[in-house]
């Protein structure tokens, strides 16, 4: 069965003048009469412009980038500390608030992976417990709350029923909690991994956050307040987790009850793993050149560090490096392909190469203009070096599932083409159709799960049955960029977005429409949130990376459109996340 069968859209029948559905709710658009180039010879053709400005990291800038961390006096100490915490993490066994806690800190300081192994049976022994006893949780809200996250993260089976003891006769929470502002703060947390139809998590997240918003407009101490602040900017659950290690590590620095030894090694494991982000990036950035395309398609956004940056969010770690680079390659030709159809190319054209891609053949450049050339060709080999690469170490040949990810984008940005010319506008849920497989995220997490993974063809198989997964993180990208980018997008000429459809629909106002959009978000967050992940572990690595596909889009477009439009929020990430190490004083040289 061919991957993805049921997801392309079925292409526009010229003879319609209206518009009908296929069985998966796809969209059909008016038929578009357009001139061609080639039968027009003296036509001049118009082409749109994105107005992108060059970009801000550049090449020579990105090889000279170097690390002293990867030195022999630094994997020395780091790997005395790690010796050191695997003591300290067997030592607390018997008190569940301190493994919880210390697992807490693991995760946020982003050295859990270092201990994954100890922090499963840390878990399961907690979660075990619960059913002997919970007196050291019983009526305390940071502890329940703290539990019922961490429990939940890792695949448990955590009933929401377990804050009924912190509700009122009135079902509604017991406004004596205000007094606790870590149980606040972890109540809120908590709340953000409730799934459909857990209404008591979700007036726990109502609670906690007025609670919060209110508090901070009184609250005199700033220690408090950027934590507090930090959290209603996004949730813990919906952020990077790298990016968040970079932020807690300085928060931590300054907490009174710090551990010193957590500290340094989650200070020397982020400036060790960065000195790995920027050799993958260094590589990436010599790609990009090779291509050609940032000269050739000088009209598309050139966006190699925020292309990689992305990668980064999908999987830190340092022994994901093929992962990081071949990633990277992936969201760029993403990027430059989807202003060859938003921004310069004609229908014609667009045709012409959407069936060049459905061919997957060099035979079927000859029709394409010299720009398209090399843009599929750049395509076409580098899908195909990647598929060598997995047959060569995986044996595996997965290009019919890679191929039909690329026809499947195509033909979506084909679709909203002819929308765009038709001036058709769609309703919400016939855009959303679309555009969760035209943002590309089909495309990253299928060759993603191929690049992290041993697969067997069974488990390629088996994308389709979970294709809800696939669904909801895109969606998730998809409404976070609407938020971001739609204004710009509509101003040089673009299909209405999520929020203009909405606004269609219903005769919203732009701000309503935004919070409805917002509440879409929630709502799809709490179906990724209900995959059951225990026993599968082909579930959980594509659970796990399509989570990170969606922090990663919130955190790039959480400000702006910080993917196209490279602003000030996504350059100072980079730095600090990419480019700018962590001061170690006693071990600098």
């Amino acid at each position: 069965m061919a991957l993805y069968k049921f997801l392309t859209p079925f292409m526009m029948n010229p003879s319609l003048k209206r518009v009908h559905f296929d069985q998966n709710s796809s969209f059909l658009c008016p038929a578009v009469k357009a001139n061609s180039v080639a039968r027009v010879s003296n036509q001049i053709i118009v082409r749109r412009s994105g107005n992108y400005k060059p970009p801000v990291w550049k090449h020579e800038y990105i090889q000279s980038l170097n690390s002293e961390f990867k030195g022999e006096i630094y994997v020395e100490r780091f790997n005395e500390l790690k010796e050191e915490v695997d003591v300290m993490i067997n030592q607390i066994i018997d008190d569940p608030l301190k493994n919880l806690e210390l697992i807490d800190t693991l995760q946020r300081l982003g050295i859990s992976y270092l201990f994954e192994n100890e922090i499963k049976d840390l878990l399961k022994r907690t979660y075990e417990k619960s059913y002997e006893s919970d007196d050291w949780k019983k009526n305390n809200l940071y502890a329940t709350s703290l539990e019922f996250r961490l429990l939940r993260q890792h695949g448990f089976n955590v009933s929401q029923e377990v804050f009924n003891n912190f509700m009122d006769e009135t079902k509604n929470f017991n406004t004596g909690l205000y007094q606790d502002l870590n149980g606040m703060l972890s109540l809120y947390e908590a709340s953000f991994l409730c799934i459909e139809g857990e209404n008591i998590l979700e007036a726990a997240k109502y609670f906690t956050i007025n609670y919060l918003e209110k508090y901070m407009r009184s609250c005199q101490d700033e220690y408090e307040a950027s934590i507090i602040r930090h959290a209603l900017e996004l949730p813990l659950h919906w952020r990077i987790s790298r990016l968040e290690a970079r932020w807690f590590i300085d928060i931590y620095e300054r907490k009174v009850n710090m551990n010193s030894i957590l500290l340094e090694i989650a200070k020397l494991d982020f400036n060790r793993v960065q000195s790995v982000h920027q050799e993958d990036l260094k590589y990436a950035s010599r790609w990009w050149r090779n291509t050609g395309f940032s000269e050739k398609l000088s009209f598309a956004r050139d966006r190699l560090m925020e292309n990689f940056f992305w990668t980064v969010g999908f999987g830190f770690e340092p022994e994901l490096s093929y992962f990081r680079r071949m990633s990277t390659k992936i969201i760029a030709l993403i990027t430059t392909i989807d202003d060859v159809y938003d921004v310069y190319g004609t229908l014609d054209e667009l045709e012409l190469f959407t069936k060049a891609v459905e061919r997957w053949n060099v035979d079927a450049m000859d029709k394409l203009p010299d720009y398209m050339k090399i843009c599929f060709l750049g395509l076409h080999n580098s899908i195909n070096e990647m598929t060598f690469d997995v047959l060569r170490d995986k044996e595996i040949n997965v290009i019919q599932y890679f191929k039909k990810t690329w026809i499947d984008l195509c033909k979506s940005y084909l679709l909203e083409a002819k929308c765009f010319h038709s001036g058709y506008k769609p309703t919400l849920e016939e855009y959303l159709d679309n555009a969760w497989i035209s943002v590309g995220g089909p495309v990253v997490l299928v060759h993603a799960y191929v690049f992290v993974t041993s697969p067997m063809l069974k488990d390629m198989e088996s994308l389709e049955e979970h294709i809800d997964i696939i669904r909801c993180s895109s969606t998730i990208v998809r409404l976070a960029d609407d938020l971001a980018t739609s204004t710009d997008e509509l101003e040089r000429g673009d299909v209405p977005k999520s929020i203009q459809c909405y606004m269609n629909d219903t005769g919203a106002s732009e701000n309503n429409a935004r919070e409805h959009i917002k509440h879409l978000i929630d709502e799809t967050w709490k179906k990724l949130n209900m995959v059951e992940v225990e026993n599968s572990i082909f579930l959980q690595v594509l659970i796990k990376i399509a989570q990170n596909l969606a922090r990663t889009a919130q955190c790039m477009f959480q400000f702006g459109d910080g993917h196209g439009i490279g602003n000030k929020e996504t350059n100072a990430n980079v730095m600090s996340l990419i480019v700018r190490p962590i001061s170690i004083h006693p071990y600098s040289k």
